[in-house]
């Protein structure tokens, strides 16, 4: 296991979303303060707590933003190259996982509490691993 996958597996088991956990497995990679980082990834635990894209492929979207986002207006290079690269880490994290989406990822929708509480372990099974492949393909990426 690499050290990103460990840090994002330390991450997520001292409480810290999917999102956060690979954002904050990068966070040395860029120099940017970690605690930002777990700021700005909060949100989108949960597929944006609607069951939505799956927090560790918005945490890694994110990692693809700090290398290669646009940051001056009119900059069309490296908006076309985010986007590149966004796309090329999407096409691959749904050919291992089939779906991006975290209700499907987990088998039910985390707003209903029915389901939730029928699966009460589902995501400390299941969660890990999704974050382990989203740090993988980022690192199989050059990252």
């Amino acid at each position: 296991m690499s050290e990103k996958m460990q840090k994002a597996r330390e991450l997520h088991e001292s409480g810290f979303n999917c999102s956060q956990s690979v954002l904050g497995s990068f966070c040395d990679q860029f120099g940017i303060d970690e605690q930002i980082l777990m700021k700005l990834a909060g949100g989108f635990g949960g597929g944006l707590q609607c069951g939505e894209v799956c927090g560790a492929v918005s945490g890694a979207v994110m990692v693809v933003g700090l290398k290669y986002g646009q940051s001056i207006a009119n900059d069309k290079d490296s908006k076309k190259k985010c986007y590149e690269i966004t796309s090329e880490f999407m096409e691959e994290f749904l050919k291992r996982k089939g779906t991006v989406l975290c209700r499907e990822i987990l088998g039910y929708d985390i707003r209903d509490p029915e389901a939730k509480a029928k699966y009460p372990d589902r995501q400390k099974q299941i969660c890990p691993k999704v974050i382990e492949t989203a740090v993988l393909i980022l690192e199989e990426m050059g990252f």
